[in-house]
C-alpha cells in the first residue's frame, strides 16, 4: 500500500507524457487524471485544471449538455435576425457588468440547472434577469422553469433546446418570474434541486437521470399573481455578430446568450483562460457572457455557468476572446426588455 500512490502517480505521469513524445497521441479517457495532469504540467496552457466530476460521471455530464449545435446554427439561420451594433471609439479593453451595475445581484449569481439539459433556458433566463434589471425595469428573476417546461417550440425541455427560441418566446409570449429551487422568488421557481455535480460539494448526490417536468402554468401557492398576469415581455430578440459587437452590446446593455462546443478538457476546467487542449468532443453547451478582460496577456470572455457555485471558478470561467474559441462568439443570442 505504501508504494501504491507514487507508482499510480508515476504511471499517470507517463501515460501522459506519451501524449506528448509520441507521433500517435497516447489516448486519455474524458476526466481521468491523466488529462488533468497533461493540461497543467506537459502543455504551454493558459489555464489550469482540477477535479470537477468523477471519471465514471461522463455519461451523466454530456445529459447537461442541452444544445445541438448543428441544430442551433440550422435554428439561428431560419429564424435569428442580427443587430447591427454601433461600436464607439471608446470601447472598454476590460468590463465587467457588476461594477458597472452594482444595484443588480443578479449578476453575481450562479444558478443551478440540476441533471437537466436545460442549460439553454438557464442560459437565456439569467440574461433576461439581468437585462431587465439593468435597464430599471425592475428587480426580478425570469423563470428558467418556464422556459424549460412550457416552450414546447424551444426544445424539448431536459433533453435540450435552442436559446434564440427561448428569446423568441419570451417576446411573443412572455416568461414568468421564478427563483431557484427552495426559494419563494416569483411565480415559478425551479422544481429540480441543487445537486452535487462535483467531486466536493455541499448537495445531495445527482440523481442518475431527470425527465422534463411537466408544464403547469399555474402560479406557486400564495403568489399574488395569477400565471398570466406574471408574464414579462421582451421588446424583441436579436443576434450579434463580431467581437468588437459583441463587447458594445455588453457594455450597453448588459449579458448575453452563448452557446459553444464542448470538450472533455473544459469539464475540468479550475482557472485562467480557458481554450481547447484536449479531449473528445462532449456535447454543446448554453451559457451566460457577462463581460470581459484580459489575464497574463490572454484576452477572455467572462461567463456564468449553471452547474452552482462548486465548479469552475465559484461557478464562473473565462474562455478567449478574439478567435471564436469553440464557437462561442458565432452563436450569440439576446434581446431588449
Amino acid at each position: 500500500m505504501f508504494f501504491q500512490r507514487p507508482i499510480m502517480k508515476l504511471c499517470v505521469a507517463l501515460c501522459a507524457f506519451l501524449a506528448v513524445a509520441t507521433a500517435t497521441p497516447f489516448h486519455m479517457e474524458p476526466l481521468s487524471d491523466a488529462q488533468i495532469f497533461y493540461i497543467n504540467n506537459l502543455v504551454n496552457a493558459t489555464w489550469k485544471a482540477g477535479r470537477n466530476f468523477h471519471p465514471d460521471e461522463i455519461r451523466r455530464v454530456r445529459g447537461l449538455l442541452g444544445v445541438n449545435m448543428k441544430e442551433n446554427r440550422a435554428y439561428n439561420r431560419l429564424h435569428l435576425k442580427y443587430k447591427q451594433v454601433q461600436v464607439s471609439n471608446d470601447l472598454p479593453t476590460d468590463f465587467d457588468p457588476r461594477t458597472k451595475w452594482p444595484q443588480c445581484a443578479s449578476l453575481n449569481e450562479i444558478r443551478d440547472q440540476a441533471n437537466c439539459g436545460s442549460c439553454w433556458a438557464f442560459g437565456s433566463a439569467e440574461a433576461m434577469t439581468d437585462r431587465i434589471c439593468i435597464a430599471g425595469l425592475g428587480d426580478v428573476h425570469i423563470s428558467a422553469e418556464d422556459i424549460n417546461d412550457c416552450c414546447k417550440s424551444c426544445g424539448m425541455g431536459c433533453n435540450g433546446g435552442y436559446p434564440a427560441a427561448a428569446w423568441e418566446w419570451y417576446v411573443d409570449t412572455g416568461v414568468v418570474t421564478g427563483g431557484q429551487y427552495g426559494t419563494n422568488e416569483g411565480c415559478m421557481p425551479y422544481s429540480l434541486p441543487h445537486c452535487d455535480h462535483h467531486t466536493t460539494g455541499k448537495y445531495q448526490p445527482c440523481p442518475a437521470s431527470t425527465k422534463t417536468p411537466k408544464c403547469v402554468k399555474k402560479c406557486r401557492t400564495g403568489y399574488a399573481k395569477s400565471y398570466s398576469n406574471d408574464k414579462t415581455r421582451g421588446k424583441k430578440s436579436y443576434g450579434v455578430r463580431g467581437v468588437q459587437q459583441i463587447m458594445q452590446e455588453l457594455v450597453d446593455n448588459g449579458p448575453v446568450t452563448a452557446a459553444f462546443d464542448v470538450y472533455s478538457d473544459f469539464l475540468s476546467y479550475k482557472s485562467g483562460v480557458y481554450q481547447h487542449t484536449t479531449g473528445s468532443y462532449e456535447g454543446g453547451h448554453a451559457v451566460k457572457i457577462i463581460g470581459y478582460g484580459t489575464e497574463s496577456g490572454k484576452d477572455y470572455w467572462l461567463v456564468a455557468n449553471s452547474w452552482n457555485e462548486d465548479w469552475g471558478d465559484k461557478g464562473f470561467f473565462k474562455i478567449a476572446k478574439g478567435k471564436n474559441e469553440c464557437s462561442i462568439e458565432s452563436e450569440i443570442v439576446s434581446g431588449d426588455p
